[in-house]
């Protein structure tokens, strides 16, 4: 079983992309793949599914409850029983039209919701220093959550995924309450079964802030699935749709995609860019997080501050659909992603599949996922920055080899030796 904390979200992020190619992974392999999801359901039967598609489909918000509450007084209740979830018909037995979902809703074999899972796990973890346990019929061996959460599976192995230690290695880049935290991980670390993580600069860092986890930690590293419409999509046709929906020309732009955020350094990329005075567009894909404002400084109009202007060569997407997403991917000139510090860094690896050149920085895992197949400058360094960017721009030999090598580079990623990694996990789990 897996969960679906983030796959859950109306707007994807990294660890949804996990749990997808995650849960891809698995039923690869023949092994039954099982979801729980922390949505609105209700006890009537006839309505449980329904009220559960209308919540992933929306802006699904949970309250905090007050101590003296009655939802506070039924979560105190949860540390002498475990939290039931609810099961949701699927397929032939379902009622609903859900291909609407199915980017964001595996092919389970069962799946469950339990409303406010997630959230009521933090606050009784917060409460009572306690994992929150749920339980369903007839449960699976193992219960991998993808991200450090503090509940657990009744009746299984319970895995854990720590994709980095951002909070931590970075703490100025993140709102996380650090002490919180701290302890979750810790918690994850002594509680859980196993420990997975996804790149050895990742697991490197997790023994280091943790030597408890030595011994029972795997690195998985990951693949990931590119949508086979866009791999298999001649040349000529993503330009005519990148023509007609962006008003882009064919690999004529640079491109970021990801979250608007500190540690994700795209206030030195525009920097960078804007000091090489090329004609070439670089294309910004990304919903704003905390910091957002910051990292974009350079984009605001502001009449009082005539250092800040709005660019005409600078374009901003708050959000994309994955095909579209990946459309541009593989329509870019290159892919510029200088990040402060990734775990793993699937915008690089998603690149280098589609033979798009790319540029990250010497920090964390981006290095050990890259190898010598894409352009590495140091993420502190603008003027790197720029001369990398510069380089891309004018050297269409040097691009074409970097493609050559991110396609050869990415192969390594392939889903079968993650199959094999996941799988020999799960062994030593059981064991």
């Amino acid at each position: 079983m897996i969960d679906g904390f983030n796959l859950a979200l109306p707007r994807g992020t990294g660890v949804a992309t996990y749990g997808f190619n995650l849960a891809r992974a698995l039923r690869g392999t023949g092994i039954g793949v099982e979801g729980v999801y922390g949505l609105g359901a209700p006890f009537n039967r006839r309505l449980r599914e329904i009220v559960f598609y209308e919540s992933l489909g929306g802006e699904y918000v949970t309250r905090p409850a007050r101590s003296f509450s009655l939802r506070g007084l039924r979560e105190t209740s949860l540390l002498v029983r475990p939290k039931s979830a609810r099961e949701i018909p699927l397929r032939e037995r379902s009622r609903v039209e859900t291909q609407q979902f199915s980017h964001r809703l595996p092919p389970f074999d069962r799946l469950f919701t339990s409303p406010d899972l997630f959230e009521q796990a933090v606050r009784h973890y917060k409460r009572y220093g306690l994992f929150l346990t749920v339980r369903v019929p007839h449960p699976p061996e193992i219960a991998h959550w993808t991200y450090p959460m503090p509940v657990r599976l009744a009746g299984a192995r319970n895995i854990y995924t720590l994709h980095d230690m951002v909070p931590l290695r970075l703490p100025h880049t993140t709102l996380d309450n650090k002490r919180h935290y701290y302890k979750l991980v810790r918690a994850c670390i002594r509680k859980g079964d196993h420990i997975c993580t996804v790149s050895e600069a990742s697991r490197r860092d997790i023994e280091m802030l943790f030597p408890e986890a030595r011994g029972r930690i795997t690195n998985t590293y990951q693949a990931v699935h590119i949508p086979p419409s866009i791999i298999e999509a001649s040349d000529d046709d993503v330009a005519t749709s990148l023509k007609t929906m962006f008003n882009l020309p064919y690999k004529g732009f640079f491109l970021y995609f990801g979250a608007i955020e500190p540690k994700k350094n795209v206030a030195r990329l525009i920097e960078a860019y804007l000091t090489i005075g090329t004609k070439t567009p670089l294309v910004v894909v990304g919903t704003r997080a905390w910091g957002g404002d910051v990292e974009l400084r350079l984009l605001q109009k502001d009449e009082v501050q005539p250092l800040k202007a709005t660019f005409r060569n600078v374009r901003r997407v708050d959000y994309l659909p994955r095909q579209l997403l990946m459309r541009l991917v593989r329509g870019a000139k290159a892919v510029a992603f200088p990040s402060l510090y990734e775990g793993f860094g699937l915008p690089a690896l998603e690149a280098m599949m589609l033979g798009t050149p790319v540029m990250t920085s010497t920090a964390s895992s981006l290095p050990e996922v890259v190898g010598e197949a894409a352009i590495k400058v140091d993420p502190y360094n603008v003027g790197e920055i720029a001369d990398a960017l510069r380089r891309l721009d004018g050297d269409e030999g040097l691009r074409n080899d970097l493609s050559q090598a991110g396609k050869a580079r990415a192969a390594e990623y392939d889903m079968a030796s993650y199959q094999q990694r996941l799988a020999d996990m799960y062994a030593q789990v059981m064991r």
